[in-house]
């Protein structure tokens, strides 16, 4: 079935009079097996298209049959009786991948083919298995217990909210593999996903089903969950595990408890130091049954580290590792440790089921970024030292020397983009260290005194050196209902754990060399929340950073629009140019690119000589922004290039429709202009944008489409206007006089607002159509409805008919 359309009713039939009732027979609808009809399992892509954002439908299955509510075992594709059977089994094989899914089938009433995943064999059966036939030979594929409680154990649904379909296959491979002994076990799911709730209810299920009773009944599991930072532990504890009650208890403060059964702490809290040899020794190796390290690529598998001794020392204990980023040399001790992961949900994948918000890149350079800072000669930094006589570039600033001149110009451009989009959209601010998150909190505080004053929490620093103060700052901005603080900066607290559902921009004004902590920093903004409007965020890269990274081919996550800009020292745009998808470019697409920028892309990070001071301070200068740039990826998440939009608008025409009489004859055709409008929005397209760039705000958009993609001749509305007027004066002839003046104001409105479609009966209910009376009584002026609607759909057609 093409899950962008309504069930066809031959298919409805099908499932109501043959499919339902035989799945029934089977036993698919006895407690505690059930049937999930017309399931929609992922949100649907966001697809970004100017200032809106509108959703692909999503994925849907025709049933999913399950042996437990929150075990699924099989997928079935329904089609038409008079469909081959076979028609729908590629279709029923993919779903049953995606879900992670063992059997899938596909049944036209009639007939019923199953693929077994477990065999690979394909085949024609008279009858559905029953739930136990298929439970029966998933244990037997997949070496499991019959009885498997632990899997068979029901998830904790206190909270009304049932694990998405990826994170339903994360617990339940997590769970499968610790039950079949598996001591070392990996999870990798971008950030956003939902690792916490994964990580609950995997805990709720061997918790509750008293996994690793050491022959004792009652005993339930001691599970520890591990992490770096303290916000990373109570927010957990506090929320996502409260249902635990008083099973929980933070380990903190060199106090040992030995009563409970879920633990948190940090590393630093129980790791060894030079005061003290190690807190973790207090409990017995194989005291937890079950370790759950959060974040477990930060550092925590190396050899050499406190982390990694802790984990050794409680190596009796299974130990589960959850990861966001794939395996990259920067992050190959845990992969070496942990092994490889049995499940991963990459970010790609989360923006295409709709459940990561998309994002625009703008690329903004300054003239130091650009060419790099001399200082004159014997030139003294803020204390009176001289600054060496040699080039600084972008790893060199804030690192060792801070440019004031170009704090202030990276924060008055910020602040202009905010007073452009959304003064009070969430915004956090990388910065290179806590010095520079101070500058930069001061310059961005001052350039919106207006709103400081009303709220002097307006901007704030979030650092490690604000303590309690600073984790106050970082929970009012999370909270979805709180207006401030609207602008948070920041240096390293704020890269991962910070869960912002309404952050609606990410600005870097550091190096990012590490894709593992670049793809942290990103998650901050991929949380959706469709009842906020928050459907896509923007990246504001100073440094080059995004850029760099995007172009990385292990990175899985593409940008859904970029630009790049040029801005002088008070911040303002003086070039913008947009950068979108292609497999290739031409000699005409590399003209439109902006020079390679030197410093800004060098992506080595120098530590300064021994004995020199850290960095020089240097409060002068000039500097102005020298370009921004626009990245654009289109709906078909291709690699970037630059391109114009109206460029970009003209291949995807040309894609469509081969030539300008192509798309004319699909254009005069109401249902196909239709659909061409929808795939060009599907591909970002919006018209307004697309006419405000080639400065032609009054074409008609079927000619601005032919000029873009063809070269034809550019005509206005007016200009159809009044050509159908006078070349087609024996049409209107036809009607009355008030008939003619209702085609007339038809007209009119197209030429005014641009109606790309003249949708009955909405168009006769909007002045002054609607003055000639209601829908009955303007169809009568035609002569009946299906009159009037063959006039206008007349009209439209002539009015693209040359």
């Amino acid at each position: 079935m093409n899950r962008h359309f309504q069930s066809d009713p031959t298919e409805v039939d099908a499932c109501r009079t043959h499919i339902t009732p035989a799945l029934q027979s089977a036993g698919w609808e006895t407690d505690p097996h059930s049937i999930a009809e017309q399931r929609t399992f992922t949100d649907g892509r966001i697809v970004v298209q100017g200032a809106r954002a509108t959703r692909r439908p999503g994925k849907r299955a025709d049933y999913i049959l399950c042996y437990t509510r929150d075990f699924p075992l099989a997928v079935v594709e329904a089609k038409a009786e008079d469909k081959p059977v076979a028609s729908g089994l590629q279709q029923a094989k993919a779903y049953a991948d995606i879900l992670g899914l063992k059997f899938a089938y596909s049944s036209n009433g009639k007939e019923i083919i199953e693929f077994d995943a477990l065999t690979g064999i394909e085949r024609n059966i008279s009858a559905f298995p029953t739930p136990d036939e298929l439970w029966t030979r998933l244990c037997a594929g997949e070496n499991l217990s019959i009885d498997a409680p632990q899997l068979l154990t029901p998830a904790n649904h206190t909270t009304g909210k049932a694990p998405r379909y990826y994170q339903r296959i994360a617990i339940n491979r997590a769970v499968q593999t610790i039950a079949q002994g598996q001591k070392r076990v990996l999870l990798t799911m971008a950030t956003g996903t939902g690792k916490t709730v994964v990580a609950f209810q995997i805990c709720w299920k061997l918790w509750s089903s008293k996994w690793n009773a050491r022959n004792d009944p009652t005993r339930k599991p001691r599970i520890l969950y591990l992490a770096d930072r303290n916000f990373l532990v109570d927010d957990p504890k506090d929320k996502t595990f409260a249902v635990f009650g008083d099973a929980r208890h933070k380990i903190e403060n060199g106090v040992v408890v030995f009563s409970r059964e879920l633990y948190f702490a940090t590393y630093q809290s129980i790791a060894k130091d030079t005061k003290r040899p190690g807190l973790y020794r207090e409990f017995a190796p194989d005291f937890f049954d079950l370790i759950i390290v959060d974040e477990c690529h930060r550092g925590s598998a190396r050899e050499d580290s406190n982390w990694r001794e802790i984990l050794e020392y409680f190596a009796p204990a299974y130990q589960l590792g959850m990861t966001a980023t794939p395996l990259r040399a920067e992050n190959r001790d845990t992969y070496l440790y942990f092994g490889n992961p049995i499940y991963q949900y990459s970010l790609r994948q989360g923006i295409e089921d709709g459940f990561l918000a998309p994002y625009r890149v703008h690329r903004i350079v300054t003239q130091w970024d650009a060419a790099g800072w001399r200082p004159n000669r014997d030139e003294l930094d803020r204390y009176g030292r001289e600054i060496p006589d040699e080039v600084f570039t972008t790893p060199d600033f804030e690192r060792r020397v801070a440019l004031r001149a170009r704090t202030q110009a990276v924060a008055r451009h910020l602040t202009d983009f905010l007073k452009k989009t959304d003064r009070y959209a969430k915004t956090i601010i990388f910065c290179v260290d806590q010095e520079h998150a101070s500058e930069m909190r001061a310059a961005l505080s001052n350039l919106s005194a207006d709103l400081v004053r009303q709220y002097p929490d307006y901007v704030c620093r979030v650092t490690a050196d604000e303590g309690d103060i600073g984790r106050g700052h970082m929970q009012r901005f999370q909270d979805v209902e709180t207006r401030t603080p609207a602008v948070l900066t920041t240096s390293q607290l704020l890269t991962t754990g910070l869960d912002a559902p309404t952050c609606r921009n990410v600005a870097l004004v550091r190096l990012v060399n590490s894709m593992t902590e670049f793809k942290q920093i990103i998650g901050r903004g991929t949380r959706v929340r469709d009842d906020y409007g928050k459907l896509w965020f923007n990246i504001l890269d100073y440094t080059g950073t995004a850029t760099r990274n995007f172009a990385d081919p292990e990175f899985d996550g593409d940008p859904a629009f970029a630009t790049q800009e040029e801005i002088n020292e008070y911040g303002q745009v003086t070039n913008a140019v947009i950068e979108t998808s292609g497999e290739q470019e031409d000699e005409a697409d590399t003209e439109t690119k902006y020079p390679p920028i030197t410093g800004a892309e060098t992506p080595v990070l120098m530590e300064p000589p021994p004995g020199e001071p850290r960095k020089y301070y240097f409060d002068g200068g000039h500097v102005e922004i020298a370009t921004e740039l626009v990245y654009e990826l289109d709906a078909d998440g291709k690699q970037l290039r630059v391109v114009k939009l109206t460029d970009y608008t003209a291949e995807k025409v040309r894609t469509l429709c081969a030539s300008p009489d192509d798309l004319r004859a699909r254009w005069a055709d109401a249902p196909q202009r239709a659909e061409i409008l929808k795939q060009l929005a599907e591909r970002g397209i919006d018209f307004a944008t697309v006419a405000a760039q080639a400065e032609q705000p009054d074409a008609d958009p079927f000619d601005l489409l032919c000029h873009l993609a063809y070269n034809a001749p550019l005509l206005t509305r007016r200009q159809r206007a009044d050509r159908v007027k006078k070349q087609q004066a024996a049409f209107f002839e036809r009607y009355s006089p008030e008939a003619r003046e209702i085609l007339g104001e038809l007209l009119e409105k197209y030429v005014s607002a641009s109606e790309l479609q003249f949708v009955l009966p909405d168009m006769l209910q909007i002045p002054p159509i609607s003055y000639h009376g209601n829908v009955t009584e303007i169809s009568d002026k035609f002569g009946g409805i299906d009159q009037l609607r063959g006039a206008v759909n007349q009209l439209q057609t002539l009015l693209y008919a040359a």
